[in-house]
């Protein structure tokens, strides 16, 4: 059985939220509602869809997404105790009506065979305009390929429209980085394994971008660039065999980018840097980096 989870904190568009899960024309799942301590409580909202489908509310004492958004999720996925496919489901996003059954009637294809799964995506404002055409993708493809794509702005991708298995997350949970930026994408990277990431392009998930959430922010670009590059880092020292030599050539430069976005690189990421892309056997990319090190490092 499928467990969608909500990690909730505010109401303001959460019953439409809500109306998309009670529009399921499957209704094979249970959702599992983590209130983060939120001063806007949801209960009279939540007594007229107490019939529609199958709930579970819990209001925790310490709101603790202000500290650890990762944190938040995963006390909230310990609500699911039962199901063996989880979905995230952001209090402000929506489910096409057949997002569900979707799921079930492609079951038998990805079962055993992916650990991740993912329905095409559409952006939609605060008033439900569309922001974006559907955003859909191949039926099988890696993660590290999907990574690079988004990586190249070819696609887009939120944490919403992934279901994914629980023993994978299990296994490796999410990494905590700061807002969770980059947190989804380095999940999807993690769980998956060495299977391919399977998408479903019959329905859709809408992600919603307002003042209200963290994409939409304009005031917290600092504390996303410490994300960038602890994600970054993380790639490049543990996932960067994922790739082929030309996306491992862009993924190192831009790591080193992001740690310029915030401090010097110091000689033990000079190193680095010059070691791998050695490895890579691309010389020009190796004689730019030392043409940097020396510029910014022995010189400076």
């Amino acid at each position: 059985m499928l467990a969608i989870i909500i990690p909730y904190y505010k109401l303001t568009f959460f019953e439409e939220t809500l109306k998309s899960l009670e529009n399921q024309t499957n209704k094979r799942f249970k959702v599992y509602i983590g209130d983060d301590a939120s001063q806007e409580s949801p209960i009279l909202l939540l007594e007229k869809f107490q019939s529609k489908f199958e709930f579970i509310y819990h209001k925790f004492e310490k709101n603790l997404g202000s500290i650890s958004l990762t944190k938040q999720w995963d006390r909230c996925i310990d609500l699911a105790k039962e199901e063996k496919w989880l979905m995230i489901l952001g209090d402000d996003d929506l489910l096409a009506e057949n997002v569900v059954e979707e799921f079930y009637l492609n079951c038998s294809e990805f079962e055993n065979k992916a650990n991740v799964v993912r329905v095409a995506s559409k952006i939609v404002s605060e008033n439900n305009q569309n922001i974006s055409e559907k955003f859909q993708h191949p039926k099988w493809e890696t993660a590290s390929n999907f990574y690079y794509r988004k990586y190249k702005g070819l696609t887009r991708s939120s944490l919403s429209e992934y279901i994914f298995a629980k023993n994978t997350y299990l296994k490796y949970g999410f990494k905590d980085y700061p807002l969770a930026w980059f947190s989804d994408d380095m999940a999807w990277i993690d769980f998956a394994e060495d299977r391919s990431i399977y998408t479903i392009n019959n329905s859709q998930v809408m992600v919603r971008i307002s003042n209200i959430n963290i994409t939409g922010k304009k005031d917290n670009f600092s504390v996303k660039n410490q994300a960038e590059e602890l994600f970054y880092t993380d790639l490049v020292h543990k996932k960067i065999h994922l790739f082929n030599s030309i996306q491992k050539n862009d993924l190192l430069m831009t790591y080193e980018i992001s740690i310029k976005k915030n401090r010097k690189v110091v000689f033990k990421e000079w190193k680095f840097l010059l070691k791998s892309y050695f490895r890579n056997g691309k010389i020009v990319p190796f004689l730019k980096c030392f043409r940097r090190f020396f510029r910014d490092f022995v010189l400076s």
